[in-house]
């Protein structure tokens, strides 16, 4: 049964786990000028997260549809938190690219986590408890950049990743005690649970709808986040601190989660997909002005954040109203095109940034954003009869 205390520890394990992906981002200019690389070449750490997450998604989410879930979890947290570790002893920008792999390799936590929260609620209002689960992991994502600014600026970008391992380490103690045995619905085997994947992705044309819209979606999201604390430095002489912040004033997005999910839940996905991706769209258009007044950028950030999160939100919902016997493999399948997407993103922003500066960078964005917004309407169902596989 999913109470409401229960309900706090997961947004909470969703919040510190999910925020350890974006731990860098901050802090970029730090790492380049320690480890003596280019800004083009720091990307490269971002990038390989986003690489191992979804690599993470592929390979291990999927074992919640055939696993206990409590084991899966903390062992998960465990590998965590050995990589942030690595992370914060590395000597060179390749080690610390391979740790930052793992790190997203193991930190797939909230995909399984979310799941397991819909199930424990019975299949009920997935739309609001996604809502919930990942209002919790948005402020975590936001609170991190905050707070790897304002430490990276302070005592340097390795004592981020040290106050991320104390995190995960405290987080994995109070889930030893409350975490709830969750055993698998279905017993077949690993590899035959592999080979079901691109069944259930060609085989369901919601499915793969959704799985292509969120590739765009998440590639307008990568390409801002890795390139804002350039545009900061150069446009405005702004450090990672205030790069950090920009988390916080995004903190809309995770005040709107819980009301996308409810948008969803009433009017239906194609609704809330027109929306919040329309939303997506008018916060490119601001960024692409943003290296004019820093009130742009400010504007552009709680415009970005509300629609990508709130789409994701929908996307969610959507595929939680499938069959419940494959909500991990459907997971695995949506996480892992988004984190390719934003991994594309990254990498994109990052160059562009070298050849062409933030007006590259922006006309990339917000034309992704615009190609997001039909691919997302009419990747969602017109009913609830549609959702079947």
């Amino acid at each position: 049964m999913l109470t409401r205390r229960l309900t706090a520890v997961l947004a909470a394990t969703c919040a510190v786990t999910a925020s350890n992906l974006y731990l860098i981002q901050p802090v970029l200019g730090q790492v380049a000028a320690e480890l003596r690389i280019g800004e083009g070449v720091a990307g490269i750490v971002p990038t390989t997260t986003q690489i191992g997450a979804a690599a993470g998604i592929l390979l291990l989410v999927p074992l919640g549809d055939i696993r206990n879930r409590r084991p899966l979890i903390l062992g998960m947290m465990a590998a965590t938190t050995l990589a942030l570790v690595g992370a914060a002893l590395a000597p060179s920008v390749g080690w610390l690219a391979a740790a930052g792999f793992l790190i997203g390799l193991f930190t797939a936590v909230p995909q399984v986590v979310l799941p397991l929260g819909v199930a424990l609620n019975g299949g009920e209002r997935s739309g609001h408890v996604v809502g919930i689960l990942q209002g919790g992991l948005l402020v975590g994502l936001l609170a991190s950049r905050a707070y790897a600014g304002a430490v990276g600026e302070a005592l340097g970008w390795r004592a981020v990743y040290w106050c991320s391992v104390a995190m995960m380490v405290v987080v994995t103690l109070v889930l030893l005690r409350m975490l709830p045995s969750a055993p698998a619905r279905s017993s077949i085997s690993y590899p035959d649970l592999l080979r079901t994947l691109p069944k259930l992705v060609l085989g369901n044309r919601i499915v793969l709808r959704v799985c292509a819209a969120g590739v765009v979606v998440g590639a307008a999201f990568g390409t801002f986040w890795n390139t804002l604390p350039f545009v900061l430095l150069h446009a405005f002489g702004l450090g990672p601190a205030v790069a950090g912040l920009f988390g916080l004033v995004a903190a809309a997005s995770a005040l709107t989660s819980p009301l996308a999910g409810r948008l969803t839940d009433r009017l239906g996905p194609r609704v809330g997909q027109l929306a919040l991706v329309g939303v997506l769209v008018l916060g490119w258009a601001a960024l692409a002005v943003g290296p004019l007044w820093i009130g742009w950028l400010v504007l552009g950030t709680v415009l970005l954040d509300i629609g990508v999160w709130g789409n994701q939100v929908v996307n969610q919902s959507v595929l939680f109203g499938l069959d419940p016997d494959h909500h991990n493999r459907l997971n695995t399948l949506y996480f892992f095109t988004r984190y390719l997407g934003i991994a594309v993103g990254l990498a994109a922003g990052s160059q562009l940034w070298v050849y062409g500066g933030w007006p590259a960078v922006a006309t990339l964005g917000l034309g992704l954003a615009v190609v997001a917004l039909p691919a997302a309407v009419l990747a969602a169902p017109r009913s609830e009869r549609q959702h079947a596989v």
